[in-house]
Protein backbone atom coordinates (compact mmCIF):
# COMPACT_ATOMS: atom_id res chain seq x y z
CA UNK A 1 0.00 0.00 0.00
CA UNK A 2 1.12 3.34 -0.69
CA UNK A 3 1.81 6.20 1.93
CA UNK A 4 -0.66 8.24 2.42
CA UNK A 5 -0.39 11.83 2.62
CA UNK A 6 -2.37 15.58 2.10
CA UNK A 7 -1.77 17.75 -1.02
CA UNK A 8 -1.60 20.86 1.72
CA UNK A 9 1.29 19.22 3.22
CA UNK A 10 3.48 19.36 0.03
CA UNK A 11 2.54 23.48 -0.50
CA UNK A 12 3.73 23.89 3.62
CA UNK A 13 6.69 21.82 2.45
CA UNK A 14 7.39 23.30 -0.25
CA UNK A 15 7.24 26.79 1.34
CA UNK A 16 10.07 25.74 3.39
CA UNK A 17 12.31 24.53 0.48
CA UNK A 18 12.20 28.54 -0.89
CA UNK A 19 12.77 30.00 2.24
CA UNK A 20 16.14 30.30 1.21
CA UNK A 21 15.28 32.66 -1.43
CA UNK A 22 14.68 36.13 0.56
CA UNK A 23 12.61 37.56 -1.98
CA UNK A 24 9.90 35.00 -1.03
CA UNK A 25 7.43 36.26 1.46
CA UNK A 26 3.85 34.69 2.35
CA UNK A 27 1.05 35.91 3.32
CA UNK A 28 -2.19 34.10 5.25
CA UNK A 29 -5.76 35.38 5.79
CA UNK A 30 -6.56 33.45 9.46
CA UNK A 31 -6.01 29.98 7.72
CA UNK A 32 -2.32 28.85 7.83
CA UNK A 33 -2.90 26.15 10.16
CA UNK A 34 -5.25 24.54 7.56
CA UNK A 35 -3.24 25.60 4.11
CA UNK A 36 0.11 24.76 5.96
CA UNK A 37 1.78 28.26 5.70
CA UNK A 38 2.20 28.16 9.02
CA UNK A 39 5.37 26.53 9.34
CA UNK A 40 6.64 28.99 7.40
CA UNK A 41 5.37 31.70 9.72
CA UNK A 42 7.26 29.35 12.36
CA UNK A 43 10.33 30.14 11.26
CA UNK A 44 10.25 33.44 9.28
CA UNK A 45 7.74 35.41 11.03
CA UNK A 46 9.40 38.66 9.61
CA UNK A 47 8.70 37.30 5.97
CA UNK A 48 5.39 36.50 7.08
CA UNK A 49 2.17 38.84 6.64
CA UNK A 50 -0.93 37.64 8.26
CA UNK A 51 -3.84 39.45 6.79
CA UNK A 52 -6.89 38.15 9.30
CA UNK A 53 -10.37 37.75 7.68
CA UNK A 54 -9.33 40.07 4.81
CA UNK A 55 -8.69 38.21 1.30
CA UNK A 56 -9.02 40.76 -1.05
CA UNK A 57 -6.61 42.57 1.06
CA UNK A 58 -4.35 39.88 1.08
CA UNK A 59 -4.22 39.92 -2.59
CA UNK A 60 -3.49 43.63 -3.32
CA UNK A 61 -0.77 43.63 -0.71
CA UNK A 62 0.93 40.37 -2.37
CA UNK A 63 0.79 42.48 -5.81
CA UNK A 64 2.42 45.38 -4.43
CA UNK A 65 4.63 42.85 -2.88
CA UNK A 66 5.24 40.79 -6.51
CA UNK A 67 5.32 44.77 -8.09
CA UNK A 68 8.15 45.35 -5.76
CA UNK A 69 10.51 42.63 -6.52
CA UNK A 70 9.37 40.36 -4.60
CA UNK A 71 7.96 36.64 -4.61
CA UNK A 72 4.76 36.19 -2.46
CA UNK A 73 2.64 32.96 -1.70
CA UNK A 74 -1.00 33.89 -0.39
CA UNK A 75 -3.18 31.08 0.38
CA UNK A 76 -6.79 30.46 2.22
CA UNK A 77 -9.67 28.37 1.54
CA UNK A 78 -10.34 27.58 -2.07
CA UNK A 79 -13.64 29.28 -1.25
CA UNK A 80 -12.56 32.35 0.46
CA UNK A 81 -9.99 32.62 -2.80
CA UNK A 82 -13.20 33.86 -4.44
CA UNK A 83 -13.74 36.74 -2.70
CA UNK A 84 -10.87 38.07 -3.91
CA UNK A 85 -11.71 37.24 -7.17
CA UNK A 86 -11.84 41.13 -8.47
CA UNK A 87 -8.37 41.94 -6.91
CA UNK A 88 -7.29 39.04 -8.46
CA UNK A 89 -8.55 39.82 -11.80
CA UNK A 90 -7.64 43.45 -11.89
CA UNK A 91 -4.48 43.59 -9.20
CA UNK A 92 -2.91 40.44 -9.92
CA UNK A 93 -3.74 39.23 -13.89
CA UNK A 94 -4.54 42.41 -15.73
CA UNK A 95 -0.57 43.79 -14.75
CA UNK A 96 0.50 40.32 -14.70
CA UNK A 97 2.36 40.13 -11.36
CA UNK A 98 3.70 36.48 -10.12
CA UNK A 99 1.52 36.33 -7.15
CA UNK A 100 0.76 32.67 -6.34
CA UNK A 101 -2.63 31.90 -4.82
CA UNK A 102 -3.80 28.47 -2.62
CA UNK A 103 -6.83 27.25 -2.38
CA UNK A 104 -6.81 24.45 0.29
CA UNK A 105 -9.89 22.42 1.18
CA UNK A 106 -11.33 22.81 -2.50
CA UNK A 107 -14.66 20.37 -3.82
CA UNK A 108 -16.96 18.04 -2.11
CA UNK A 109 -13.75 15.43 -1.15
CA UNK A 110 -13.73 18.08 2.09
CA UNK A 111 -16.84 15.86 2.95
CA UNK A 112 -17.92 17.65 6.45
CA UNK A 113 -17.58 21.34 5.82
CA UNK A 114 -20.82 21.14 4.12
CA UNK A 115 -22.08 22.85 0.80
CA UNK A 116 -21.25 26.29 1.87
CA UNK A 117 -17.60 25.66 2.09
CA UNK A 118 -17.26 22.96 -1.00
CA UNK A 119 -15.89 25.21 -3.96
CA UNK A 120 -16.94 23.29 -7.11
CA UNK A 121 -16.05 26.47 -9.45
CA UNK A 122 -12.44 27.36 -8.56
CA UNK A 123 -10.24 25.88 -10.83
CA UNK A 124 -13.27 27.03 -13.73
CA UNK A 125 -13.12 31.11 -13.03
CA UNK A 126 -9.31 31.37 -12.18
CA UNK A 127 -9.00 29.29 -15.54
CA UNK A 128 -11.01 32.46 -17.69
CA UNK A 129 -8.20 34.56 -16.57
CA UNK A 130 -5.30 35.99 -18.99
CA UNK A 131 -1.80 35.29 -17.52
CA UNK A 132 -2.48 32.40 -14.49
CA UNK A 133 -1.73 28.98 -14.18
CA UNK A 134 -3.78 27.22 -12.71
CA UNK A 135 -3.09 23.51 -11.13
CA UNK A 136 -4.46 21.00 -8.84
CA UNK A 137 -1.75 18.88 -7.69
CA UNK A 138 -3.02 15.05 -7.23
CA UNK A 139 -0.78 14.15 -4.08
CA UNK A 140 2.00 15.61 -1.70
CA UNK A 141 5.06 14.78 -3.88
CA UNK A 142 3.81 16.76 -6.94
CA UNK A 143 2.40 19.52 -4.87
CA UNK A 144 5.31 21.03 -3.25
CA UNK A 145 7.57 20.41 -6.90
CA UNK A 146 4.91 22.27 -8.75
CA UNK A 147 5.03 24.75 -5.69
CA UNK A 148 8.60 25.09 -6.01
CA UNK A 149 8.67 24.85 -9.81
CA UNK A 150 5.87 28.89 -9.06
CA UNK A 151 8.84 30.29 -7.92
CA UNK A 152 10.19 30.35 -11.73
CA UNK A 153 8.08 31.58 -13.19
CA UNK A 154 7.33 35.36 -13.94
CA UNK A 155 3.17 34.45 -14.19
CA UNK A 156 1.20 34.55 -11.20
CA UNK A 157 -0.98 30.99 -10.76
CA UNK A 158 -3.89 29.69 -8.57
CA UNK A 159 -3.70 25.97 -7.02
CA UNK A 160 -6.00 23.97 -6.01
CA UNK A 161 -4.75 21.45 -2.43
CA UNK A 162 -6.67 19.07 -0.40
CA UNK A 163 -7.30 18.59 3.41
CA UNK A 164 -7.93 14.91 3.39
CA UNK A 165 -5.10 12.23 2.33
CA UNK A 166 -5.03 10.29 -0.80
CA UNK A 167 -2.05 7.65 -2.35
CA UNK A 168 1.37 9.22 -2.57
CA UNK A 169 1.97 8.51 -6.69
CA UNK A 170 5.15 9.98 -6.97
CA UNK A 171 7.74 9.24 -4.23
CA UNK A 172 11.13 8.94 -6.52
CA UNK A 173 9.61 10.36 -9.47
CA UNK A 174 9.86 13.85 -8.88
CA UNK A 175 11.91 14.88 -12.28
CA UNK A 176 8.70 13.56 -14.23
CA UNK A 177 6.69 17.12 -12.63
CA UNK A 178 6.64 19.93 -14.99
CA UNK A 179 3.73 22.62 -14.83
CA UNK A 180 2.01 22.17 -18.17
CA UNK A 181 3.04 19.26 -18.84
CA UNK A 182 0.13 15.84 -17.88
CA UNK A 183 1.58 12.94 -16.53
CA UNK A 184 0.57 9.28 -17.83
CA UNK A 185 0.65 7.10 -14.69
CA UNK A 186 -1.11 3.74 -16.82
CA UNK A 187 -0.40 2.99 -20.00
CA UNK A 188 -3.61 1.30 -22.17
CA UNK A 189 -5.03 2.43 -25.43
CA UNK A 190 -8.90 1.75 -25.26
CA UNK A 191 -9.88 4.73 -23.82
CA UNK A 192 -7.75 7.70 -21.96
CA UNK A 193 -8.69 8.50 -18.59
CA UNK A 194 -7.41 12.40 -17.31
CA UNK A 195 -8.08 13.45 -14.04
CA UNK A 196 -7.00 15.78 -11.83
CA UNK A 197 -6.49 16.19 -7.95
CA UNK A 198 -8.08 13.34 -5.56
CA UNK A 199 -9.70 11.88 -8.38
CA UNK A 200 -6.41 10.80 -10.15
CA UNK A 201 -5.99 7.57 -7.53
CA UNK A 202 -9.62 7.31 -8.32
CA UNK A 203 -9.23 7.10 -12.25
CA UNK A 204 -6.30 4.55 -11.04
CA UNK A 205 -8.78 2.07 -9.45
CA UNK A 206 -11.43 2.50 -12.13
CA UNK A 207 -8.83 1.38 -14.65
CA UNK A 208 -7.72 -1.74 -12.65
CA UNK A 209 -11.33 -2.42 -13.27
CA UNK A 210 -11.57 -1.91 -16.30
CA UNK A 211 -8.58 -4.11 -16.88
CA UNK A 212 -10.48 -6.77 -15.68
CA UNK A 213 -12.93 -6.19 -18.36
CA UNK A 214 -10.87 -6.21 -21.23
CA UNK A 215 -10.69 -2.92 -21.48
CA UNK A 216 -7.38 -0.70 -21.34
CA UNK A 217 -7.16 2.32 -20.33
CA UNK A 218 -4.52 4.94 -20.05
CA UNK A 219 -4.79 6.90 -17.31
CA UNK A 220 -3.03 10.72 -17.42
CA UNK A 221 -2.42 12.80 -14.53
CA UNK A 222 -3.91 16.48 -15.37
CA UNK A 223 -2.20 18.48 -12.48
CA UNK A 224 -2.35 21.91 -14.74
CA UNK A 225 -5.67 23.26 -16.39
CA UNK A 226 -4.12 25.75 -17.62
CA UNK A 227 -1.65 25.97 -19.69
CA UNK A 228 -3.52 22.75 -20.79
CA UNK A 229 -1.20 19.87 -22.51
CA UNK A 230 -2.93 19.71 -25.37
CA UNK A 231 -0.04 18.17 -27.59
CA UNK A 232 -0.73 15.58 -24.86
CA UNK A 233 -4.52 15.34 -24.70
CA UNK A 234 -3.99 15.22 -28.66
CA UNK A 235 -1.99 12.41 -29.39
CA UNK A 236 -4.40 10.48 -26.55
CA UNK A 237 -7.32 10.88 -28.87
CA UNK A 238 -5.73 9.70 -31.79
CA UNK A 239 -4.47 7.11 -30.15
CA UNK A 240 -7.11 6.00 -27.88
CA UNK A 241 -10.38 7.46 -29.63
CA UNK A 242 -12.30 7.80 -26.18
CA UNK A 243 -11.72 10.15 -23.35
CA UNK A 244 -13.26 10.87 -19.88
CA UNK A 245 -12.26 13.10 -17.40
CA UNK A 246 -12.38 12.79 -13.75
CA UNK A 247 -12.21 15.97 -10.93
CA UNK A 248 -13.72 17.01 -7.72
CA UNK A 249 -15.44 19.86 -9.72
CA UNK A 250 -18.02 21.08 -11.45
CA UNK A 251 -18.04 19.88 -15.05
CA UNK A 252 -18.80 22.86 -16.18
CA UNK A 253 -15.65 24.91 -16.62
CA UNK A 254 -12.90 22.76 -15.34
CA UNK A 255 -11.24 19.96 -16.61
CA UNK A 256 -13.82 18.39 -18.43
CA UNK A 257 -14.40 21.80 -19.71
CA UNK A 258 -11.04 23.03 -21.08
CA UNK A 259 -10.61 19.44 -22.43
CA UNK A 260 -14.12 19.61 -24.48
CA UNK A 261 -13.37 22.95 -25.98
CA UNK A 262 -9.64 21.78 -26.84
CA UNK A 263 -11.40 18.44 -28.49
CA UNK A 264 -14.50 19.94 -30.23
CA UNK A 265 -12.05 22.27 -31.77
CA UNK A 266 -9.90 20.49 -32.75
CA UNK A 267 -10.29 16.66 -32.96
CA UNK A 268 -13.82 15.73 -31.75
CA UNK A 269 -14.42 12.31 -30.48
CA UNK A 270 -16.47 10.76 -27.87
CA UNK A 271 -15.86 12.34 -24.28
CA UNK A 272 -17.56 11.47 -20.91
CA UNK A 273 -17.08 14.08 -17.96
CA UNK A 274 -17.20 12.66 -14.53
CA UNK A 275 -17.39 15.82 -12.65
CA UNK A 276 -20.11 17.56 -9.74
CA UNK A 277 -23.07 18.02 -12.48
CA UNK A 278 -24.25 21.41 -12.05
CA UNK A 279 -25.20 21.12 -8.17
CA UNK A 280 -24.15 22.22 -4.72
CA UNK A 281 -22.43 19.25 -2.68
CA UNK A 282 -23.65 18.41 1.15
CA UNK A 283 -22.56 17.37 4.37
CA UNK A 284 -21.07 14.42 4.58
CA UNK A 285 -17.72 12.31 4.53
CA UNK A 286 -14.62 12.31 2.16
CA UNK A 287 -15.59 9.15 0.41
CA UNK A 288 -19.63 9.17 1.16
CA UNK A 289 -19.56 12.39 -0.61
CA UNK A 290 -17.05 11.38 -3.89
CA UNK A 291 -20.38 8.49 -4.05
CA UNK A 292 -22.79 11.37 -3.93
CA UNK A 293 -21.85 12.96 -6.87
CA UNK A 294 -21.17 9.91 -8.76
CA UNK A 295 -17.48 10.80 -8.93
CA UNK A 296 -15.91 7.48 -7.23
CA UNK A 297 -13.98 4.89 -9.10
CA UNK A 298 -17.42 2.70 -10.07
CA UNK A 299 -18.66 6.05 -12.06
CA UNK A 300 -15.50 6.44 -13.75
CA UNK A 301 -15.71 2.97 -14.59
CA UNK A 302 -18.69 3.19 -16.21
CA UNK A 303 -18.03 6.28 -17.98
CA UNK A 304 -14.89 4.84 -19.26
CA UNK A 305 -17.37 1.97 -20.57
CA UNK A 306 -19.89 4.39 -22.32
CA UNK A 307 -17.05 6.37 -24.10
CA UNK A 308 -15.17 3.21 -25.51
CA UNK A 309 -18.38 1.87 -26.76
CA UNK A 310 -19.40 5.50 -28.39
CA UNK A 311 -15.99 4.96 -30.79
Amino acid sequence: MSRMAATRDGYGQALLDLADNEKVVVLEADLGKSTKSLHFRKAHPERTISCGIGEQNMLLAAAGLASSGYIPFASTFAIFTERAFEQMRNGVARPNLAVHLCGSHGGTHTGTDGSSAQSIEDLAIFRTLPNVIVMHPCDDVSTRVLTNQLAETNQPSYTRTARNKTPVLYDGREDEIQIGKGIILKEGNDVAIIACGVMVSEALKAADELSNNGIQACVVDMHTIKPLDTELIHSLAETCGAIVTAEDHSIIGGLGGAVAEYLSSNIPIPLERVGVKDRFGESGQADEMLDLMEISSPNITKAAIRANNRK
